[in-house]
């Protein structure tokens, strides 16, 4: 008998429940991370944006380009997290 699908000795949790807390219980917070990193990539798109939007204008190029590449990095860092959570999700 697989220990997965059996109920836990004295308690009334169906066994989809009782798989979805221990899930819970090996990796807390991932929901909360995974909202974290979407919030944070939204957050650095629309920054990546205006910032482009400055250097298309040719206003103030000097700090737009790094602000610019910063806005971008952070956007590629939350997309390798997100992917990075999801695979883990998946092996474990």
């Amino acid at each position: 008998m697989m220990a997965e699908k059996r109920k836990p000795p004295g308690s009334k949790l169906d066994p989809e429940k009782y798989a979805r807390l221990k899930a819970e219980a090996k990796a807390p917070y991932r929901g909360l991370r995974k909202f974290i990193y979407f919030t944070f990539g939204a957050s650095g798109l629309i920054g990546a944006v205006v910032f482009l939007a400055q250097l298309a204008a040719g206003r103030d190029v000097a700090t737009a380009l790094p602000n610019f590449a910063l806005q971008v990095g952070v956007v590629a860092l939350m997309i390798f997290l997100f992917r990075w959570e999801n695979e883990v999700e998946r092996k474990g």
